[in-house]
């Protein structure tokens, strides 16, 4: 069953520097919702923040209401908020198998396990093919299907893709966000990062613009593409 996130006032901070400042996010069960903005407007801190990487320096992160600040990564997992991080960062040296079977760690039913690695594999045929193949060998498009069906192993309440299409051919692109598009359609909560700001306003229901550490825009993914600012600035309008 789906989740609902909802971030207020969140406040991250690196020494002196201010990475976020005081931002308000709603993503309500089975919505998709995109963040975008330039880099270093603060879109991989709040990712950072939410997953429990992070600790801000103020404000709740809700997940079904209930304040998750200060709870360490493990712990969040548990909960069903997963995150598939950028730059893919799967164990290259560890078989595909391996590093999916790490992806339900938590899971401790056989059966339940075997059925998930079966939704994955449907969802990803090239991973089926080469399950006792070093994760490192794949290129990086499929690792970033392996890290994707790494978080889908455990179950996800809510999804966190922090820039899934970065440094992919624009093939594996289309493919990326075709699945983000399927996970929609089966009520997934997610909470996109992602610098391809038309693909993320196309699969999106919700967005918010972010700059310089403040959200300066937010509202129907439809309506924030046709605002002549983000098309000016992230849509090449």
């Amino acid at each position: 069953m789906a989740s609902s996130l909802k971030i207020s006032g969140l406040e991250v901070a690196y020494g002196r520097t201010d990475a976020v400042r005081g931002i308000d996010i709603d993503v309500p069960a089975g919505r998709v919702v995109c963040l975008i903005g330039a880099n270093g407007a603060g879109k991989t801190s709040t990712m950072r923040a939410i997953s429990g990487l992070k600790r801000p320096r103020a404000g709740r992160i809700l997940l079904d209401g209930a304040d998750i600040v200060g709870m360490k990564p493990h712990q969040i997992a548990a909960l069903g908020l997963l995150q598939v991080p950028e730059g893919r960062q799967v164990f290259a040296e560890l078989s595909i198998a391996d590093n999916l079977a790490l992806g339900a760690y938590l899971v401790r039913d056989a059966a339940e396990q075997a059925r998930r690695l079966e939704s994955v594999l449907a969802r990803f045929p090239r991973l089926r093919e080469r399950l006792g193949q070093a994760a490192g060998s794949l290129s990086g498009g499929e690792q970033q299907m392996l890290a994707l069906g790494r978080a889908l192993m455990g179950g996800p309440k809510v999804l966190l893709l922090d820039e899934p299409s970065m440094g992919l051919a624009p093939l594996f692109v289309d493919e990326i966000f075709a699945i983000v598009s399927d996970l929609k359609r089966e009520g997934t909560t997610i909470l996109l990062v992602e610098q391809n700001a038309s693909a993320a306003l196309e699969v999106s229901d919700d967005a918010y613009v972010l700059e310089n550490g403040r959200i300066v825009l937010s509202g129907q993914a439809s309506d924030v593409a046709e605002n002549p600012s983000v098309a000016a600035a992230y849509l090449g309008g």
